[in-house]
């Protein structure tokens, strides 16, 4: 990752070098935090961060979800975000917004630790390649299994849960794929190590429900909500792995990755191997709607 000039941490400006946390801080741990990716485009009228509104909502519903207080208002956050871009010069970037235990607790209750709250950016690409954007990728079932309801909260973006997605990202690169795709415990397709996953089979688009296990992506519903508006039949479904092997084009979703094909999973090309005409429509929907080109969906973003 490129570094940054500044990182805001509790209402100061710290410079990249000295933005530390102590070695017995409570959430290095355990986990004991909550976070959230959010992107930053150029436009015609200058810079503007994509849903970002919903994306700071998301982490107060995290906080909620893992009992973990924040002090910072919604609104606040979303001025600290427009700060943390302008600062660092950034026309376009990646957002970081922690929020985590730090001292005063070892052990596995954290409520004696301070509560501490960060907000990074920095330059970022695709997360997945140029070359995944335009072709697609390679992608494999993960031996793991995506975490349960039982056991986590899927619907909030804790930093402990996602070693599951580090578990399922080290297998699939080391055994030569870009990207893993996670079932959940039923044996149903969840979503992949940071993406939800879409696929298309006879015009219509399917996409795992949150009852899967998934992340409710905010990524996930613009698109979804993006291609209904092109008068594409968009429905979430059950998936199962036969599915995916069945499909006639897949993509993934996510801040990072964005819309991202799939031409492969498994060693089993997906339709003609190459992205198809709705994937190529929801990455190009997708596009202009960050970088401010459908008047519609304007509202989605937020100028610095």
């Amino acid at each position: 990752m490129d570094s940054a000039k500044l990182i805001w941490m509790d209402g100061e400006l710290v410079a990249f070098d000295d933005a530390k946390v102590h070695v017995l801080s409570n959430a290095l741990h355990y986990g004991t935090g909550v976070f959230e990716g959010i992107r930053a485009y150029e436009t015609p009228d200058g810079t503007a961060i994509f849903r970002l509104r919903e994306h700071m909502e998301r982490l107060h519903r995290s906080c909620r979800a893992y009992g973990i207080p924040l002090e910072h208002t919604v609104d606040e956050l979303i001025e600290v975000s427009r700060q943390i871009i302008t600062v660092n010069d950034l026309e376009s970037g990646y957002i970081r917004p922690l929020v985590y235990y730090e001292l005063g607790a070892i052990g596995l209750n954290p409520a004696a630790a301070r509560v501490r709250t960060m907000v990074a950016a920095w330059r970022w690409g695709t997360y997945l390649g140029d070359e995944g954007v335009a072709k697609g990728i390679r992608v494999r079932v993960s031996s793991w299994r995506r975490i349960h309801q039982s056991s986590f909260i899927p619907v909030a973006k804790g930093t402990g849960q996602y070693l599951n997605s580090v578990l399922a990202k080290q297998e699939a690169l080391a055994t030569g794929y870009d990207e893993a795709l996670l079932l959940n415990m039923e044996g149903n397709v969840s979503e992949g190590s940071g993406e939800n996953l879409f696929l298309i089979r006879d015009g219509v688009v399917l996409t795992p429900p949150v009852s899967s296990g998934i992340l409710d992506g905010i990524t996930r519903a613009s698109v979804m909500e993006l291609l209904v508006s092109e008068g594409v039949e968009v429905r979430e479904a059950g998936l199962t792995r036969g599915d995916l092997y069945n499909a006639d084009e897949l993509f993934f979703t996510g801040t990072a990755a964005e819309v991202t094909p799939i031409r492969e999973v498994d060693d089993r090309s997906i339709g003609s191997g190459e992205p198809g005409p709705i994937t190529r429509r929801a990455q190009e929907l997708f596009s202009q709607a960050v970088t401010g080109k459908l008047s519609e969906y304007r509202g989605w973003l937020t100028f610095v």
